[in-house]
């Protein structure tokens, strides 16, 4: 039994690696790889085992965001009662089953395969990759144009010059997805290799180099964040309380710098933030459908309209407007924090925060560097797109806790093996 146990075990963290490497990758892919995972997890069999779920609970604080998402992903079932379309909402449940994949995992610990040193080279590894891949076939494409056609994307764009075309990188993988794979890859190669900068610095370049190519403007401030988060991180609480301050609005006027210079920000206006319920077409089209979202809160701002109930609401919403091509489009609120409002209402869209917020703070000092920077990463990337709208965001969001997961479970700490 026990060889059976230790052959599955290998099995289990050998197709976790497999979903690590194929984070960048698109999601199709990933799919079948995460599911390949949890039933190798499941057929292991330590849930059976009631001893590890108590030495987790006794020894390990990390349970407790685990726990918050659980109880979440509940709210949202819950929220079924009251939702107006229930194919919609079983819909959305399905795409959000991964977080109920991560709970078990999340309550009875990883198993002593594990090694977050393995698992995080194998993540720069296929970020590394993914981006000569995608340089190197994007770039096939714009000398031989006749081969898009084998992609069925009408909106692919020829660009004048190699540089721009570039973008089109993000038909294959969403450019806010890809980068937020790809700096979470950065962090990585930062935890491990901080004091080897032969290998450092080239990964750090390859990875972050699809920030300008794919033009995401949201990679760029969520870059700064984590810059100044790393920064403040290194310094003693003495300077910390001198300096944080300064360091923070630093990278922030930074970021911000790096974000004017930016060609998609040449037709960019400040003044559209502080009017986003004036809607005109003249404007970001993330900013007119906010300000559609916001029309009306009294809709959706006391319980929410239920889980996966937005888009419907936001089409309606797009029609009465007079912009027909948002309703075709069906565009989602491209916010996580405002989808959690329309959906789940102010109660629901505070729970999240704290289950967030819960991370860093419930996370032993072994993984505290990496919630911080992962949470970082989330927090801003959640601003300008409905990450759990697409199943990228989910397998990003439960890869990284199991990498938190990984750095303080009480069953690695005490391993042979780590």
């Amino acid at each position: 039994m026990n060889k059976y146990q230790d052959i599955l075990g290998r099995i289990n963290f050998g197709l976790f690696l497999a979903v690590v490497a194929l984070l960048p990758f698109p999601q199709v892919f990933l799919r079948y790889a995460w599911v390949l995972w949890f039933a190798a997890w499941v057929l292991e069999g330590r849930w059976l085992q009631l001893s590890n779920l108590k030495a987790q609970i006794t020894n390990s604080k990390i349970i407790i965001p685990i726990c918050l998402f659980a109880l979440w992903y509940v709210w949202r079932l819950l929220s079924g009662i009251w939702s107006p379309d229930h194919v919609a909402w079983a819909r959305q449940m399905e795409r959000y089953i991964t977080f109920g994949v991560v709970v078990p995992v999340g309550l009875w610990g990883v198993n002593a395969c594990y090694n977050w040193k393995l698992a995080a080279k194998v993540l720069i590894g296929g970020c590394v990759a993914a981006v000569f891949i995608y340089v190197v076939l994007v770039t096939a494409l714009y000398f031989r144009p006749d081969w898009v056609a084998a992609f069925n994307y009408p909106e692919w764009g020829h660009y004048p010059d190699l540089f721009h075309y570039y973008e089109n990188i993000s038909h294959f993988k969403h450019r806010l997805f890809l980068c937020g794979v790809e700096l979470f890859g950065a962090v990585m190669a930062w935890l491990l290799y901080r004091k080897k900068p032969a290998i450092l610095i080239p990964s750090l370049v390859v990875m972050l180099s699809v920030i300008p190519l794919t033009g995401s403007r949201q990679a760029i401030l969520t870059l700064a964040a984590l810059i100044v988060v790393v920064v403040l991180c290194s310094l003693s609480k003495q300077y910390l309380l001198r300096y944080g301050v300064v360091i923070a609005i630093v990278g922030a006027l930074g970021g911000w710098g790096l974000l004017s210079l930016h060609p998609r920000m040449e037709n960019f206006d400040i003044s559209d933030v502080t009017v986003l319920r004036q809607i005109d077409y003249t404007h970001d089209v993330r900013f007119n459908i906010w300000g559609f979202a916001l029309q009306h809160p009294k809709d959706y701002i006391a319980h929410g309209l239920g889980a996966g109930q937005s888009q419907n609401y936001m089409r309606e919403r797009y029609s009465k407007g007079h912009y027909p091509y948002y309703a075709e489009r069906g565009y989602n609120t491209h916010n996580q924090y405002l989808e959690e409002l329309l959906e789940l209402g102010i109660g629901g869209l505070l729970f999240f925060l704290i289950a967030w917020l819960s991370i860093p703070l419930c996370t032993k000092k072994e993984g505290q560097q990496t919630a911080l920077l992962f949470t970082t990463l989330f927090l801003f990337n959640m601003c300008t797109e409905c990450v759990f709208g697409r199943y990228d965001g989910i397998a990003l969001w439960a890869a990284g806790m199991v990498f938190i997961l990984m750095q303080c479970s009480p069953y690695l700490s005490n391993s042979p093996r780590k």
